[in-house]
């Protein structure tokens, strides 16, 4: 059998597993960010968080953006937690109401995973008005194998407006190792202050962005019914995780509780974990110039 006719029985695949999923596309709620302008302002600070592993979880993933739709369905298992990524705004620009709304409640906890390599070439452009404005280039890369899968999670118990939560516990990253292409970026400064309620009252962080390490793109978890304007936006969600330096101490230490929010990982016991610095920085960006739609 041809590559192409294996890519289409795959893509087939998907597509069933998706309805399945997705059953009856149930209704979403009122005013969910349309693609473009929740994603190119979803910034995620990536704090380290080694120390604990969940009880023995295995989740059957299908990869949701369209130019990645021909990709088969994989399960993982959860392994060790590896960071807590947490939304924040980028030199001071805040994301316009409606959309810091929904983006200020994305939280998320990443846990290593293993799969086989996938080899994807690809290129990636920036979605952000503030690194846009940077004149940071495209990047040509390769995306190899799974490391990360991020889940959507609740800090110290504080949860969301029913209507956002009805979002945010859709939001799935699968992070793949990447292999960047040609001559790596110069670092760039940015500040990050945090925008989610139980961290803004932190300082901001000076931080400097260097290379690109992964990329994490939407997923859904099979036995998730993703409302179908839910998934209209959070199948455009890609981000770039790029490391960061910055000067020490620069939160904390802050111990937070967390509580998983997606149904299929509702029954996981809380956690605790200790944040001290960022490690990366999730930047949003488009794949192969497709662009999110703008509504």
């Amino acid at each position: 059998m041809s590559r192409r006719s294996t890519l289409r029985g795959f893509a087939a695949s998907a597509s069933l597993m998706l309805v399945a999923v997705l059953p009856g596309a149930a209704t979403a709620a009122s005013a969910v960010p349309p693609p473009l302008p929740f994603v190119s302002q979803l910034d995620l600070s990536c704090y380290r968080t080694e120390g604990y592993k969940p009880p023995p979880t295995a989740v059957t993933l299908q990869h949701l953006n369209p130019v990645l739709a021909e990709l088969p369905p994989e399960t993982v298992k959860l392994g060790a937690r590896e960071q807590l990524c947490v939304p924040v705004a980028k030199n001071g620009a805040i994301p316009p109401p409606g959309i810091l709304d929904y983006a200020r409640w994305v939280d998320l906890a990443c846990y290593r995973i293993e799969g086989g390599a996938r080899n994807v070439p690809l290129t990636l452009s920036q979605l952000n008005p503030v690194v846009q404005r940077l004149g940071i280039q495209d990047a040509p890369v390769t995306m190899l194998s799974p490391e990360q899968l991020c889940v959507p999670v609740a800090k110290n118990g504080e949860l969301p407006p029913p209507e956002i939560l009805s979002f945010v516990r859709h939001i799935d990253l699968e992070c793949y190792a990447l292999r960047v292409l040609g001559i790596p970026g110069r670092p760039f400064p940015l500040t990050l202050g945090h925008l989610n309620p139980v961290l803004a009252d932190r300082p901001k962080t000076e931080v400097r962005v260097g290379n690109a390490r992964q990329l994490c793109v939407p997923v859904a978890k099979r036995g998730d019914e993703i409302p179908r304007e839910v998934l209209g936006t959070v199948r455009w969600l890609d981000l770039a995780k790029y490391d960061v330096a910055t000067g020490p101490s620069v939160i904390g230490p802050v111990t937070l509780k967390l509580t998983h929010l997606n149904p299929v990982l509702a029954h996981l016991p809380g956690e605790e974990v200790i944040l001290t610095e960022p490690a990366q920085l999730g930047l949003p960006v488009a794949k192969n110039g497709r662009i999110p739609p703008r509504d």
